[in-house]
């Protein structure tokens, strides 16, 4: 009897990732988004936030080895003189303007901040902020063309 033949054979391919530009943009600002929300409920908890992410660097040997990394984050939220609490959204090097020469939201509280986020995430993923985040792409890719 055949090996092949004790195994169960079919036809599959993978799910690929989208290929479209607006859908990788959606993704990378609700996974933003859910960074900045897992941030401020660690602040609103007086807990320290310290993602880690995989980095390759160099070992006493000099061989390259990947290690954990502290991520690099900031955030999105900042209080102002009078105490109130605003959150910005940035894409692609640049502030999102959520209405005209509206570039943030008014929080209030910070205790407030983690529902607007989710609030965000589901305009996000519905598409109302999609001409935004196009826009920025496009910027911050004339930008880098011209800077080559």
């Amino acid at each position: 009897m055949s090996i092949l033949k004790s195994l169960k054979l079919t036809t599959a391919q993978p799910v690929r990732s989208s290929n479209d530009p607006i859908e990788r943009a959606r993704n990378k600002v609700i996974a933003a988004l859910a960074e900045q929300k897992a941030m401020a409920e660690a602040k609103i908890a007086g807990q320290h936030y310290a993602p880690t992410h995989a980095v390759w660097r160099k070992n006493n040997e000099g061989q390259r080895v990947q290690v954990e990394a502290p991520k690099r984050l900031r955030a999105g939220w900042f209080v102002d003189a009078g105490g109130q609490t605003f959150f910005g959204l940035r894409y692609a090097g640049k502030p999102i303007e959520f209405a005209k020469d509206k570039n943030a939201i008014a929080v209030g509280e910070l205790s407030a901040l983690p529902d607007i986020l989710d609030t965000l995430s589901e305009a996000v993923r519905a598409g109302e902020l999609d001409t935004q985040l196009v826009s920025a792409a496009a910027e911050r890719g004339l930008m880098l063309r011209k800077a080559s």
